[in-house]
């Protein structure tokens, strides 16, 4: 079984959807986990934009990376500018990439209109996933 780590800045929306996303789609082939750089909460519009899918994160909590810098990775995956330049290296990864996404959670306007920008994003993280690991 592969493991991955989703790293982003906060750990709300990109890197808990990116978990999410590969946990489901993956099929039990992979241990998925996501951390950020600072932990906050999981945002709500990442919550309802993975639900669209049938996908349930609600029970995801954020993290700080340094739970898992002991830990051997297959993939530390970085999901957004900041978290790839606070930690270019990380130890025990075989691999290391980096997917810039956009931070859903700077989009304005009303609810509805900010869950679009959410499940654009999800999408296109989606659409790495079954690129690069599936």
């Amino acid at each position: 079984m592969q493991r991955v780590l989703f790293l982003c800045t906060h750990n709300s929306a990109r890197s808990q959807m990116a978990e999410g996303l590969l946990r489901y789609l993956g099929k039990g082939e992979f241990e998925v986990f996501s951390a950020g750089t600072e932990a906050t909460h999981v945002r709500p519009l990442a919550i309802k934009a993975m639900a669209q899918k049938g996908i349930d994160i609600s029970g995801q909590r954020s993290k700080v990376l340094t739970e898992y810098l002991g830990e051997p990775f297959d993939y530390v995956i970085t999901v957004c500018d900041q978290a790839n330049e606070s930690c270019p290296v990380f130890p025990g990864a075989k691999n290391r990439l980096h997917w810039s996404f956009p931070d859903p959670s700077k989009a304005t306007g009303t609810e509805a209109e900010q869950l679009v920008v959410y499940t654009q994003v999800r999408d296109a993280i989606e659409g790495r996933i079954k690129q690069e690991l599936l």
